[in-house]
């Protein structure tokens, strides 16, 4: 993996940027809660230009268990001084998926290479095509 990204970087999820600095703009708490190590969350985020959005980074080594467990959802929430319900929580695969609706956060699932299939479906509030749609759930438009 690190050979790759030496080769090719890191690519970001389609309007990532766009939807963090939308957040930011309008003062909504942000926090990434990972499976990946501190350190390199951090130097991936960096890279992409995408670390100073985020108020808080919560790893799997923060927590008792990680993904699907809820404890990193509930980290997170805790940090940013939020309830987890008071949380949208987006996530590209059904262990996060899992672990975010366990914690109690509205999940919205964005997907990668895998499309949703019906027990995953059950757990989210929206299914989505790209990041930027996110904008419309907090505006109430869908």
């Amino acid at each position: 993996m690190d050979k790759y990204i030496e080769e090719n970087g890191i690519e970001t999820k389609q309007g990532a940027y766009e939807i963090l600095k939308y957040l930011k703009d309008n003062n909504y708490k942000i926090a990434l809660a990972t499976a990946t190590r501190l350190e390199l969350a951090e130097k991936y985020l960096k890279q992409t230009w995408l670390y100073d959005f985020f108020d808080e980074i919560v790893c799997a080594t923060m927590v008792d268990k990680g993904k699907p467990e809820p404890d990193i959802y509930l980290k997170a929430s805790e940090l940013l001084g939020l309830k987890p319900n008071e949380c949208i929580a987006v996530e590209d695969s059904p262990n996060g998926l899992k672990s975010a609706y366990s914690a109690g956060c509205v999940t919205v699932m964005v997907p990668d290479l895998d499309k949703p299939d019906e027990n995953t479906k059950q757990l989210t509030y929206r299914v989505l095509d790209n990041l930027t749609q996110i904008k419309n759930i907090l505006e109430n438009k869908i």
